[in-house]
């Protein structure tokens, strides 16, 4: 039997260490070492929280089209789920670029991001697609969309230097590899 979709898609959210909420991730069973660098936010941590602040911002864009066009539910859920953890992790994000102060924001503004997504060609594709297919549509942007946000979290996990960006970069990860398999599982009935 098949389990309802809410219930698997809270699952993913929760195994993944997800809060959506602002809450941290529950603590480990086991104590991690303390990490040898000190949790002021570096040039590597500042790009990459300005790529994800940028990233997370054409994430959002793209849900809030799919809110307008898609139907299944599933899919919805899904999306509003993406929305709300997105929203929380966008505003840490922006906090913490402030916080590092206008040289480390400065620095992170000057890289181009040119190439780190292909954003503006999946919103295109999901406002053109007709209304029967703008369920999958929507699955085969976002989840490209996300795999790029899991790869670029998964870089930063290895190349950060402050402990709370590294374990958002973590989390971001994680929840991003959830939700692409989690839409591998969904298959929407196209309208008629």
């Amino acid at each position: 039997m098949r389990r309802p979709f809410a219930a698997a898609l809270l699952a993913a959210l929760l195994a993944a260490g997800v809060a959506g909420c602002g809450g941290s991730s529950p603590a480990p069973a086991t104590p991690r070492p303390t990490p040898a660098v000190d949790d002021t936010t570096s040039g590597i941590d500042a790009l990459f929280l300005a790529m994800m602040v940028a990233h997370t911002a054409q994430t959002l864009e793209i849900v809030d089209v799919g809110l307008d066009r898609v139907t299944d539910t599933e899919v919805r859920i899904l999306i509003s789920a993406v929305r709300a953890t997105e929203t929380d992790e966008l505003a840490t994000m922006r906090g913490w670029l402030r916080e590092a102060g206008p040289s480390a924001a400065a620095a992170a503004a000057r890289h181009d991001h040119t190439g780190h997504s292909d954003a503006a060609a999946g919103l295109a594709r999901l406002r053109a697609a007709p209304a029967a297919d703008a369920d999958r549509v929507l699955l085969d942007v976002l989840a490209a969309h996300q795999r790029t946000a899991a790869a670029l979290a998964r870089a930063q996990v290895t190349a950060g230097t402050s402990a709370r960006v590294r374990d958002l970069a973590a989390r971001i990860e994680r929840s991003r590899t959830a939700e692409v398999a989690l839409m591998a599982t969904l298959h929407p009935t196209p309208r008629r």
